[in-house]
Protein backbone atom coordinates (compact mmCIF):
# COMPACT_ATOMS: atom_id res chain seq x y z
CA UNK A 1 0.00 0.00 0.00
CA UNK A 2 0.86 3.70 -0.24
CA UNK A 3 2.00 5.94 2.57
CA UNK A 4 1.13 9.78 3.33
CA UNK A 5 4.72 10.24 2.79
CA UNK A 6 4.62 8.95 -0.44
CA UNK A 7 2.42 11.02 -2.34
CA UNK A 8 2.03 14.92 -2.83
CA UNK A 9 -0.46 16.81 -0.70
CA UNK A 10 0.75 20.60 -1.03
CA UNK A 11 -2.25 22.35 -0.44
CA UNK A 12 -4.57 19.86 -1.40
CA UNK A 13 -7.96 19.03 0.49
CA UNK A 14 -7.51 15.52 2.28
CA UNK A 15 -9.85 13.51 4.00
CA UNK A 16 -8.75 11.54 7.26
CA UNK A 17 -10.69 8.80 8.55
CA UNK A 18 -9.71 8.60 12.37
CA UNK A 19 -10.81 6.67 15.56
CA UNK A 20 -12.13 9.24 17.67
CA UNK A 21 -14.23 7.10 19.65
CA UNK A 22 -12.98 8.54 23.00
CA UNK A 23 -14.81 7.19 26.80
CA UNK A 24 -16.91 10.51 27.82
CA UNK A 25 -18.13 11.23 31.33
CA UNK A 26 -21.87 11.76 32.08
CA UNK A 27 -20.77 15.60 31.37
CA UNK A 28 -19.61 14.29 27.75
CA UNK A 29 -15.93 15.34 28.97
CA UNK A 30 -13.41 13.59 27.56
CA UNK A 31 -12.09 11.31 29.89
CA UNK A 32 -9.19 9.54 27.72
CA UNK A 33 -7.77 11.36 24.65
CA UNK A 34 -4.86 9.01 23.96
CA UNK A 35 -6.70 8.27 20.62
CA UNK A 36 -7.00 11.87 19.61
CA UNK A 37 -2.90 12.35 20.70
CA UNK A 38 -1.88 8.81 18.20
CA UNK A 39 -3.14 10.73 15.43
CA UNK A 40 -1.39 14.09 15.81
CA UNK A 41 1.93 12.97 14.13
CA UNK A 42 -0.02 12.71 11.03
CA UNK A 43 -2.22 15.65 11.42
CA UNK A 44 0.15 17.70 11.92
CA UNK A 45 2.44 16.64 9.05
CA UNK A 46 -0.34 17.13 6.84
CA UNK A 47 -0.65 20.45 8.36
CA UNK A 48 3.21 21.45 7.57
CA UNK A 49 2.32 20.61 4.23
CA UNK A 50 -0.59 23.14 4.13
CA UNK A 51 -3.08 20.36 2.78
CA UNK A 52 -7.00 21.43 3.52
CA UNK A 53 -7.58 18.67 6.59
CA UNK A 54 -11.46 17.42 6.61
CA UNK A 55 -11.38 15.04 9.50
CA UNK A 56 -14.06 12.18 9.88
CA UNK A 57 -14.79 9.47 12.71
CA UNK A 58 -17.97 7.72 14.19
CA UNK A 59 -18.81 7.64 18.28
CA UNK A 60 -20.44 5.10 19.92
CA UNK A 61 -23.51 3.10 18.04
CA UNK A 62 -26.19 6.02 17.29
CA UNK A 63 -28.01 3.31 14.55
CA UNK A 64 -27.99 5.01 11.97
CA UNK A 65 -29.95 8.72 13.68
CA UNK A 66 -28.90 11.57 14.94
CA UNK A 67 -27.98 11.06 18.82
CA UNK A 68 -26.88 14.75 20.10
CA UNK A 69 -25.41 12.67 23.22
CA UNK A 70 -23.02 10.98 20.55
CA UNK A 71 -22.15 14.46 18.83
CA UNK A 72 -18.34 15.14 18.06
CA UNK A 73 -18.16 18.53 19.44
CA UNK A 74 -16.30 17.59 22.65
CA UNK A 75 -13.94 16.12 19.89
CA UNK A 76 -13.83 19.00 17.75
CA UNK A 77 -12.83 21.11 21.26
CA UNK A 78 -10.04 18.30 22.16
CA UNK A 79 -8.73 18.33 18.98
CA UNK A 80 -8.18 22.14 18.53
CA UNK A 81 -6.42 22.18 22.42
CA UNK A 82 -3.66 19.73 21.53
CA UNK A 83 -3.25 21.02 17.51
CA UNK A 84 -3.03 24.78 18.34
CA UNK A 85 -5.57 26.08 15.79
CA UNK A 86 -9.54 26.03 15.39
CA UNK A 87 -10.97 23.37 14.72
CA UNK A 88 -14.90 23.36 12.88
CA UNK A 89 -17.32 21.09 13.11
CA UNK A 90 -19.45 20.03 10.31
CA UNK A 91 -23.06 20.45 10.85
CA UNK A 92 -23.78 17.20 9.44
CA UNK A 93 -21.23 14.27 7.18
CA UNK A 94 -22.08 14.90 3.75
CA UNK A 95 -24.50 17.35 1.88
CA UNK A 96 -24.65 21.02 0.10
CA UNK A 97 -23.90 22.52 3.87
CA UNK A 98 -20.58 20.09 3.78
CA UNK A 99 -19.90 20.10 0.97
CA UNK A 100 -19.68 24.28 0.86
CA UNK A 101 -17.65 23.91 4.08
CA UNK A 102 -14.98 22.27 2.08
CA UNK A 103 -15.04 24.53 -0.72
CA UNK A 104 -14.33 27.79 1.31
CA UNK A 105 -11.07 25.84 3.22
CA UNK A 106 -8.11 27.27 2.98
CA UNK A 107 -4.82 26.01 3.40
CA UNK A 108 -3.95 24.43 6.98
CA UNK A 109 -8.02 24.72 7.96
CA UNK A 110 -9.25 21.70 9.71
CA UNK A 111 -12.95 20.55 9.38
CA UNK A 112 -14.35 17.58 11.69
CA UNK A 113 -17.50 16.21 10.39
CA UNK A 114 -20.11 15.06 12.27
CA UNK A 115 -20.92 11.46 13.83
CA UNK A 116 -20.46 9.40 10.42
CA UNK A 117 -22.72 6.53 12.17
CA UNK A 118 -25.31 8.98 12.24
CA UNK A 119 -26.08 8.00 9.06
CA UNK A 120 -27.07 4.10 8.22
CA UNK A 121 -24.94 4.34 5.29
CA UNK A 122 -21.71 4.41 7.46
CA UNK A 123 -21.94 0.70 8.48
CA UNK A 124 -23.74 -0.74 5.58
CA UNK A 125 -21.13 0.35 3.50
CA UNK A 126 -23.25 1.85 0.97
CA UNK A 127 -21.10 2.74 -2.27
CA UNK A 128 -23.41 5.71 -2.60
CA UNK A 129 -22.88 7.41 0.81
CA UNK A 130 -18.79 6.88 -0.02
CA UNK A 131 -18.69 8.33 -3.11
CA UNK A 132 -20.89 12.00 -1.43
CA UNK A 133 -17.68 11.11 1.34
CA UNK A 134 -15.31 11.97 -1.40
CA UNK A 135 -17.19 15.21 -2.95
CA UNK A 136 -14.00 17.49 -3.11
CA UNK A 137 -11.40 15.33 -1.86
CA UNK A 138 -7.99 15.03 -3.44
CA UNK A 139 -6.49 12.58 -1.17
CA UNK A 140 -8.23 10.02 0.94
CA UNK A 141 -6.01 8.83 4.58
CA UNK A 142 -6.52 6.02 6.92
CA UNK A 143 -5.58 6.74 9.76
CA UNK A 144 -8.11 4.47 11.69
CA UNK A 145 -6.58 1.10 12.54
CA UNK A 146 -8.94 0.45 15.43
CA UNK A 147 -11.73 0.27 12.91
CA UNK A 148 -9.87 -1.57 10.03
CA UNK A 149 -11.51 -4.85 10.82
CA UNK A 150 -15.02 -3.19 10.24
CA UNK A 151 -16.27 -2.60 6.37
CA UNK A 152 -17.91 0.56 6.91
CA UNK A 153 -18.15 3.33 4.02
CA UNK A 154 -15.71 5.56 5.37
CA UNK A 155 -13.37 2.91 5.60
CA UNK A 156 -13.61 0.85 2.50
CA UNK A 157 -16.38 1.67 -0.02
CA UNK A 158 -14.24 5.13 -0.23
CA UNK A 159 -11.32 3.28 -1.96
CA UNK A 160 -13.39 3.16 -5.08
CA UNK A 161 -14.10 6.91 -5.29
CA UNK A 162 -10.99 9.19 -3.79
CA UNK A 163 -8.19 9.73 -6.65
CA UNK A 164 -5.41 8.45 -4.58
CA UNK A 165 -5.90 6.26 -0.96
CA UNK A 166 -2.68 6.22 1.51
CA UNK A 167 -2.34 5.03 5.04
CA UNK A 168 -1.22 7.42 8.02
CA UNK A 169 1.50 7.13 10.04
CA UNK A 170 -0.55 5.72 13.34
CA UNK A 171 -1.80 2.96 10.34
CA UNK A 172 1.59 2.52 9.08
CA UNK A 173 2.84 1.67 12.78
CA UNK A 174 0.28 -0.70 13.60
CA UNK A 175 0.94 -2.56 10.46
CA UNK A 176 4.67 -2.41 10.91
CA UNK A 177 4.97 -3.78 14.75
CA UNK A 178 2.50 -6.42 14.10
CA UNK A 179 4.90 -7.90 11.52
CA UNK A 180 8.18 -7.61 13.30
CA UNK A 181 6.11 -9.42 16.09
CA UNK A 182 4.25 -12.02 14.05
CA UNK A 183 6.19 -12.45 10.89
CA UNK A 184 9.80 -11.61 11.82
CA UNK A 185 10.30 -11.27 15.53
CA UNK A 186 13.49 -11.76 17.88
CA UNK A 187 12.83 -14.95 19.98
CA UNK A 188 11.80 -16.09 22.15
CA UNK A 189 8.51 -14.39 21.34
CA UNK A 190 5.91 -14.67 23.91
CA UNK A 191 2.50 -14.38 24.10
CA UNK A 192 0.25 -13.26 27.37
CA UNK A 193 -3.34 -13.53 26.63
CA UNK A 194 -6.14 -12.92 29.01
CA UNK A 195 -9.54 -11.38 29.15
CA UNK A 196 -12.74 -13.02 29.62
CA UNK A 197 -13.96 -14.98 27.23
CA UNK A 198 -12.44 -18.09 25.21
CA UNK A 199 -15.16 -17.76 22.89
CA UNK A 200 -13.21 -14.11 21.65
CA UNK A 201 -9.87 -14.88 21.31
CA UNK A 202 -9.87 -18.98 20.20
CA UNK A 203 -9.21 -18.29 16.74
CA UNK A 204 -5.97 -16.43 17.84
CA UNK A 205 -4.96 -18.67 19.93
CA UNK A 206 -5.23 -21.42 17.25
CA UNK A 207 -3.02 -18.79 15.22
CA UNK A 208 -0.85 -17.64 17.81
CA UNK A 209 0.54 -21.48 18.35
CA UNK A 210 2.05 -21.27 14.91
CA UNK A 211 3.96 -17.95 15.66
CA UNK A 212 5.20 -18.05 19.44
CA UNK A 213 7.33 -20.13 21.37
CA UNK A 214 5.17 -19.44 24.93
CA UNK A 215 1.89 -18.83 25.37
CA UNK A 216 0.87 -17.60 28.94
CA UNK A 217 -3.08 -17.70 29.61
CA UNK A 218 -4.53 -15.22 32.20
CA UNK A 219 -7.46 -13.76 32.89
CA UNK A 220 -11.29 -15.31 33.16
CA UNK A 221 -10.16 -17.31 29.69
CA UNK A 222 -7.82 -19.47 32.25
CA UNK A 223 -11.08 -21.14 33.87
CA UNK A 224 -11.59 -23.22 31.00
CA UNK A 225 -8.14 -24.50 30.33
CA UNK A 226 -8.63 -25.23 34.58
CA UNK A 227 -11.90 -27.19 33.76
CA UNK A 228 -10.48 -28.71 31.12
CA UNK A 229 -7.59 -29.97 33.04
CA UNK A 230 -10.10 -31.17 35.82
CA UNK A 231 -9.82 -28.31 38.12
CA UNK A 232 -13.12 -27.09 40.05
CA UNK A 233 -13.10 -23.57 39.50
CA UNK A 234 -16.09 -22.96 41.77
CA UNK A 235 -18.89 -19.99 40.29
CA UNK A 236 -16.21 -18.64 37.79
CA UNK A 237 -16.49 -17.85 34.44
CA UNK A 238 -15.84 -20.13 31.88
CA UNK A 239 -16.69 -21.16 28.00
CA UNK A 240 -18.81 -24.71 29.02
CA UNK A 241 -18.77 -25.47 25.08
CA UNK A 242 -15.10 -24.61 24.31
CA UNK A 243 -13.86 -26.94 27.29
CA UNK A 244 -12.76 -29.54 24.52
CA UNK A 245 -11.88 -27.01 22.46
CA UNK A 246 -9.15 -25.80 25.13
CA UNK A 247 -7.88 -29.45 25.29
CA UNK A 248 -7.19 -29.03 22.00
CA UNK A 249 -5.21 -25.82 22.20
CA UNK A 250 -3.13 -27.65 25.07
CA UNK A 251 -2.44 -30.55 23.32
CA UNK A 252 -1.47 -28.40 20.14
CA UNK A 253 1.12 -26.60 22.07
CA UNK A 254 2.58 -29.76 23.10
CA UNK A 255 3.02 -31.20 19.58
CA UNK A 256 4.44 -27.69 18.26
CA UNK A 257 7.00 -27.64 21.14
CA UNK A 258 5.56 -24.26 22.41
CA UNK A 259 5.46 -23.54 26.09
CA UNK A 260 1.98 -23.05 28.05
CA UNK A 261 1.72 -21.77 30.68
CA UNK A 262 -1.98 -21.38 32.89
CA UNK A 263 -1.89 -19.96 36.61
CA UNK A 264 -1.00 -21.92 39.83
CA UNK A 265 -2.89 -19.66 42.28
CA UNK A 266 -5.63 -17.14 42.03
CA UNK A 267 -7.12 -14.59 43.80
CA UNK A 268 -11.21 -16.08 44.56
CA UNK A 269 -13.95 -13.94 45.81
CA UNK A 270 -17.28 -15.48 47.60
CA UNK A 271 -18.91 -12.63 45.24
CA UNK A 272 -17.35 -10.23 42.14
CA UNK A 273 -18.17 -7.31 44.42
CA UNK A 274 -15.06 -4.40 46.08
CA UNK A 275 -16.68 -5.48 49.49
CA UNK A 276 -16.44 -9.64 49.38
CA UNK A 277 -14.24 -11.52 51.24
CA UNK A 278 -11.04 -13.00 49.30
CA UNK A 279 -8.85 -14.95 49.70
CA UNK A 280 -5.38 -16.45 47.87
CA UNK A 281 -5.73 -20.54 46.87
CA UNK A 282 -3.87 -22.58 44.98
CA UNK A 283 -6.07 -23.61 41.19
CA UNK A 284 -6.53 -27.32 43.36
CA UNK A 285 -8.55 -25.66 46.10
CA UNK A 286 -10.61 -22.85 44.45
CA UNK A 287 -13.69 -23.59 47.17
CA UNK A 288 -17.54 -24.37 45.70
CA UNK A 289 -19.29 -21.66 45.01
CA UNK A 290 -16.39 -18.78 44.61
CA UNK A 291 -15.32 -17.06 41.89
CA UNK A 292 -11.55 -16.45 40.48
CA UNK A 293 -10.99 -12.94 40.07
CA UNK A 294 -7.19 -12.29 39.97
CA UNK A 295 -3.97 -14.07 39.36
CA UNK A 296 -2.37 -14.86 42.73
CA UNK A 297 1.63 -13.65 43.39
CA UNK A 298 2.95 -17.20 42.41
CA UNK A 299 1.55 -17.20 39.10
CA UNK A 300 3.22 -13.56 39.04
CA UNK A 301 6.25 -14.91 39.59
CA UNK A 302 5.77 -17.63 37.44
CA UNK A 303 4.86 -15.99 34.38
CA UNK A 304 7.28 -13.08 34.99
CA UNK A 305 9.56 -15.69 34.91
CA UNK A 306 8.11 -17.50 31.86
CA UNK A 307 9.00 -13.76 30.20
CA UNK A 308 12.47 -13.08 31.53
CA UNK A 309 14.23 -14.67 28.63
CA UNK A 310 11.51 -12.88 25.80
CA UNK A 311 12.95 -10.57 23.44
CA UNK A 312 9.31 -9.82 21.40
CA UNK A 313 6.40 -9.98 23.84
CA UNK A 314 2.72 -9.44 22.60
CA UNK A 315 -0.25 -8.70 25.40
CA UNK A 316 -3.92 -8.86 24.71
CA UNK A 317 -6.02 -8.82 27.92
CA UNK A 318 -5.82 -8.23 31.59
CA UNK A 319 -4.95 -11.07 34.18
CA UNK A 320 -8.30 -10.38 36.07
CA UNK A 321 -10.94 -8.09 37.24
CA UNK A 322 -8.79 -5.20 37.35
CA UNK A 323 -11.40 -2.82 37.04
CA UNK A 324 -11.73 -3.48 40.95
CA UNK A 325 -9.07 -2.49 43.76
CA UNK A 326 -9.21 -5.61 45.36
CA UNK A 327 -9.10 -7.58 42.05
CA UNK A 328 -6.41 -5.67 40.50
CA UNK A 329 -3.17 -6.77 42.12
CA UNK A 330 -2.10 -9.43 39.18
CA UNK A 331 -2.78 -7.11 36.07
CA UNK A 332 -0.73 -4.11 37.90
CA UNK A 333 2.10 -6.15 38.91
CA UNK A 334 2.63 -8.11 35.26
CA UNK A 335 2.18 -4.22 33.94
CA UNK A 336 5.46 -3.27 36.13
CA UNK A 337 7.17 -6.57 35.25
CA UNK A 338 6.64 -6.40 31.61
CA UNK A 339 7.29 -2.96 31.44
CA UNK A 340 10.97 -3.06 32.86
CA UNK A 341 11.67 -6.52 30.17
CA UNK A 342 14.01 -5.90 27.88
CA UNK A 343 12.10 -7.04 25.07
CA UNK A 344 9.85 -5.24 22.34
CA UNK A 345 6.57 -5.12 24.24
CA UNK A 346 3.63 -5.10 21.87
CA UNK A 347 0.25 -4.27 23.60
CA UNK A 348 -3.15 -4.74 21.83
CA UNK A 349 -6.82 -3.92 23.58
CA UNK A 350 -8.84 -1.16 25.46
CA UNK A 351 -8.60 -2.73 28.83
CA UNK A 352 -5.09 -3.77 28.57
CA UNK A 353 -4.29 -0.42 27.68
CA UNK A 354 -6.47 1.31 29.99
CA UNK A 355 -4.36 -1.01 32.84
CA UNK A 356 -1.29 0.79 31.33
CA UNK A 357 -2.62 3.91 31.94
CA UNK A 358 -3.75 2.75 35.55
CA UNK A 359 -0.25 1.53 36.53
CA UNK A 360 2.02 4.74 35.33
CA UNK A 361 3.31 3.04 32.34
CA UNK A 362 2.45 3.50 29.32
CA UNK A 363 5.15 5.24 28.15
CA UNK A 364 7.67 2.11 28.71
CA UNK A 365 5.80 -0.13 26.14
CA UNK A 366 7.21 -0.49 22.69
CA UNK A 367 3.97 -0.02 21.07
CA UNK A 368 0.30 0.37 22.29
CA UNK A 369 -2.21 -0.30 19.63
CA UNK A 370 -5.42 1.82 19.32
CA UNK A 371 -7.17 -1.26 18.22
CA UNK A 372 -8.92 -3.75 20.24
CA UNK A 373 -10.98 -5.71 17.83
CA UNK A 374 -8.36 -5.25 15.28
CA UNK A 375 -5.76 -6.47 16.89
CA UNK A 376 -7.40 -9.67 17.53
CA UNK A 377 -8.48 -9.91 13.90
CA UNK A 378 -4.99 -9.62 13.30
CA UNK A 379 -3.96 -12.17 15.56
CA UNK A 380 -6.13 -14.38 14.25
CA UNK A 381 -4.29 -14.05 10.81
CA UNK A 382 -7.44 -12.54 9.35
CA UNK A 383 -6.84 -10.00 6.23
CA UNK A 384 -8.89 -6.73 7.73
CA UNK A 385 -11.01 -4.87 4.82
CA UNK A 386 -9.72 -1.77 6.27
CA UNK A 387 -5.80 -2.60 4.62
CA UNK A 388 -6.81 -4.53 1.99
CA UNK A 389 -8.67 -1.88 0.33
CA UNK A 390 -6.30 0.60 0.63
CA UNK A 391 -3.89 -2.62 -1.06
CA UNK A 392 -6.17 -3.27 -3.50
CA UNK A 393 -6.30 0.53 -4.37
CA UNK A 394 -2.26 0.14 -5.02
CA UNK A 395 -2.59 -2.26 -6.69
CA UNK A 396 -5.22 -0.89 -9.77
CA UNK A 397 -2.91 2.09 -9.70
CA UNK A 398 0.34 0.02 -10.25
CA UNK A 399 -2.04 -1.92 -13.04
Amino acid sequence: MKYLNEVDIKGKTLFIRVDFNVPLDRHRHITDDTRIRAVLPTLNYCLEEEAKIVVASHMGRPGGKRVEDLSMAPVARRLAYRLHRKVKLAPDVVGPEVDELKKSMEPGDVLLLENLRFHPGETQNDPEFAKELMKGIDVYVNDAFAVAHRAHASVEAVTRFAPVCVAGFLMRDEILYFHKAMEDPARPLAALIGGAKVSSKLAALVNLLKHVDKLIIGGAMANTFLKAQGYSVGKSLVDDNLIDAAQEVMDSARKKGVKFYLPVDVVVADRLDPRAETKICPVQEVPDYWVIADIGPATVTLFSEALQNAKTIIWNGPMGAFEFDAFSRGTMAMVHKVADMYALTIVGGGDTDVALHKAGEFQKFSYVSTGGGAFIELLEGKKLPGIEALEKWAKRKRA
